[in-house]
């Protein structure tokens, strides 16, 4: 809960104050005066009317200033009278007051108090100016922002000892790179004497979840010098020349404190191409990029300021930022290989409890494609089902459920199929797994599933025989589509009909075949880029891309991809009628088992059944769930079986 500060109550306390001070001094006005002469209050007095007298001398004025309550008066109603000053006005009250019971106070002549005279006269200017100040002092507290409006946002970042290069895996070659600033840093004279000029900028490129970010975290925590951490969004205002204002004023603070780093991260919110948009040269935009290139290199030295910048869109970053003597470097930071998953696998392991059957090396290998950010995730998805669990270690069993959460995202378990849907899951996931398992180029399967997960009803979980960094074959573009089109043509012959949940299957193939056309030159219309992969800077990713061809070529375009996609069906027709035995025993054994690994699916495909083992195990299972009385267990795989028999065990 957020602490409340006391601050921010202390005007209204101040007003409070003041106004109860009023009310003391002057209190509320609500008598209804009467006005007597003297001989009208020496006639009350006589006839013995009158309860109470006040009187107070006014030695200034020359009078006596009466006030007093009649017995016929009301609670509200009094009397004032103004009596000469003189000693037989006052011998004569005090005559009438001996032979009468009324109250009488005398007060003194204020004039004669010094204290009370001050406080009256230089009381209400105190307050008058204690209030004009205080409403000053908040005024310009209010103001100060609009002042600081254009100062830099950039956070002088204190990592030192907090992030290491040990923190980070598997960025051998990107921390070799980063190093070298440190290094230079540390010790500019051996670079100098060699002639050598460090980069003034190094810009960090990489998809999303790959360590941009930490990478610079690790920097500011291995150098010995300050660190300034500022996002591309902090420049951008609604104001034009705000951000180019922050730009010089950030620069200005690292000069005072150079050598330095200074780390821009998302830097294509600001750094965007100029000249593409719908603003011109006014645009706030392109002020502060300007503002930025003068600073990195223009008149102006800027010696000891190294940047360091990171995007995951270096498409869209103005040329004149990424020339030498700006951003001479650009490191990029790719999704990890196996050994690189390894390595920051065993980082994010650290101070979690694994049982024995866990191999991390066998984990790096089954997570192609998966990012530094995806990899810790999915460790600490494993680490929250082993609590959710109850369980001592997390197990393979916890690693292979938060895959499937990574990838798919989490099991419908109350959606239940019926019979007829289940088998129609079942034999189209089988037909994705038989063209991967009998084509000669195609992936390995690894897991096929029937239980719900997002969108999908079910999925098989390909990954391709050896890991590939760059360059992909024709045979194997093509294997992925006859993949792809494996649950459709499985649907087909089996099953006399087709469903819709082979779309993004054909949205796949499609996006295959059509770049293998225009792009890859994979086809009859020879070795020709026809579509440039470009995306708009300010526009949709495909509203502008570039369209280097005739409405005729366009037609053969169609033609081709057309032609690719029949194909592939013509294959995995003919793969899965071949197969036809196999197909219907996996898809048998998903309706069974919902969930099949790869140890199993190599099994069914070489003995035609599961080991008797596997079986009665299954059998016991269900058997003692049975007796537990668990509803449902008939429809329950292995793994959710062992679940609820351990939680009935326990409750």
């Amino acid at each position: 809960m957020k602490k409340t500060n006391i601050k921010q109550f202390i005007p209204y306390i101040v007003l409070l104050v003041i106004i109860g001070v009023v009310i003391l001094t002057y209190g509320v006005n609500n008598k209804n005066w009467k006005e007597l002469t003297y001989s009208e209050l020496i006639t009350e007095l006589s006839q013995g009317n009158v309860t109470e007298i006040e009187t107070t001398e006014h030695s200034a004025d020359g009078v006596y200033y009466i006030t007093g309550k009649l017995s016929s008066y009301n609670k509200n109603d009094y009397f004032k009278v103004n009596a000469p000053l003189s000693e037989s006005v006052q011998e004569e009250l005090s005559t009438y007051y001996k032979n009468s019971e009324f109250k009488w106070v005398v007060k003194t002549n204020p004039e004669n108090n010094s204290f009370l005279l001050i406080l009256l006269n230089v009381g209400p200017l105190i307050i008058i100016g204690g209030l004009a100040f205080f409403l000053f002092t908040r005024l310009s507290g209010a103001n100060k922002g609009s002042m600081d409006f254009g100062k830099s946002r950039a956070k002088l970042v204190d990592e030192q000892g907090k992030t290491k290069f040990t923190d980070v895996a598997g960025l051998d070659e990107e921390k070799e790179e980063v190093a070298e600033l440190i290094d230079f840093l540390k010790s500019p004279k051996k670079y100098n004497k060699m002639g050598a000029r460090i980069p003034k900028g190094v810009l960090l490129v990489g998809p999303p979840g790959t360590g941009k970010t930490l990478l610079a975290k690790a920097v500011a925590g291995e150098a010995n010098v300050p660190f300034y951490y500022i996002s591309g969004s902090d420049f951008v205002e609604l104001f034009v020349g705000v951000g180019a204002s922050r730009v010089r004023d950030m620069f200005k603070q690292a000069k005072h404190t150079a050598p330095c780093l200074i780390f821009i991260d998302e830097i294509d919110a600001v750094g965007r191409q100029r000249g593409t948009g719908l603003g011109g040269g006014h645009d706030e935009r392109e002020q502060t990029l300007n503002q930025l290139l003068t600073e990195m290199d223009g008149f102006g030295a800027n010696e000891g300021i190294i940047v360091i910048a990171a995007t995951n869109r270096p498409d869209v970053l103005d040329p004149a930022l990424l020339r030498p003597g700006r951003f001479d470097r650009q490191v990029t930071v790719s999704l990890p290989d196996q050994k690189a998953r390894k390595a920051i696998l065993d980082v994010h392991a650290r101070g979690k409890i694994f049982d024995k059957s866990v191999n991390i090396e066998s984990l790096s290998k089954r997570t192609p494609g998966f990012s530094g950010a995806d990899l810790e995730n999915l460790l600490n998805e494993a680490a929250l089902l082993a609590v959710r669990r109850k369980k001592d270690a997390i197990t393979m069993d916890e690693i292979d459920e938060a895959t499937d959460r990574v990838l798919m995202g989490p099991a419908k378990v109350t959606r239940k199929y019926s019979d007829k849907e289940k088998m129609l899951v079942a034999i189209h996931e089988s037909g994705h797994a038989v063209v991967g398992l009998k084509l000669k180029d195609a992936e390995d399967v690894h897991k096929i599933t029937i239980i719900p997960r997002g969108q999908a009803g079910g999925y098989t979980m390909m990954l391709p025989p050896e890991e590939k960094m760059v360059v992909t074959t024709k045979d194997e573009l093509l294997a992925r589509i006859t993949g792809l089109l494996g649950g459709r043509v499985a649907e087909q012959l089996f099953l006399g009909e087709i469903t819709t949940g082979a779309s993004d299957d054909f949205s796949k193939a499609t996006k295959i075949a059509r770049a293998m056309v225009t792009r890859y030159g994979m086809s009859d219309l020879g070795p020709i880029e026809l579509e440039e992969q470009s995306e708009g800077v300010f526009l949709g990713r495909d509203y502008n891309k570039n369209r280097d061809f005739s409405d005729a070529v366009a037609l053969e375009i169609d033609k081709e991809v057309q032609k690719i996609i029949n194909q592939c069906y013509k294959e995995t027709t003919k793969i899965l009628k071949e197969n036809e035995k196999l197909v219907k025993l996996i898809a048998n054994t998903l309706v069974e088992r919902e969930t099949i690994t790869k140890e199993q699916i190599e099994e069914l495909v070489k003995n035609g059944k599961l080991s008797d083992e596997s079986e009665d195990s299954l059998k016991d299972l269900k058997e003692k769930a049975k007796e537990l009385g668990i509803k449902g267990y008939s429809k329950m795989n292995k793994e959710e079986l062992e679940n609820e028999i351990k939680n009935s065990t326990q409750k």
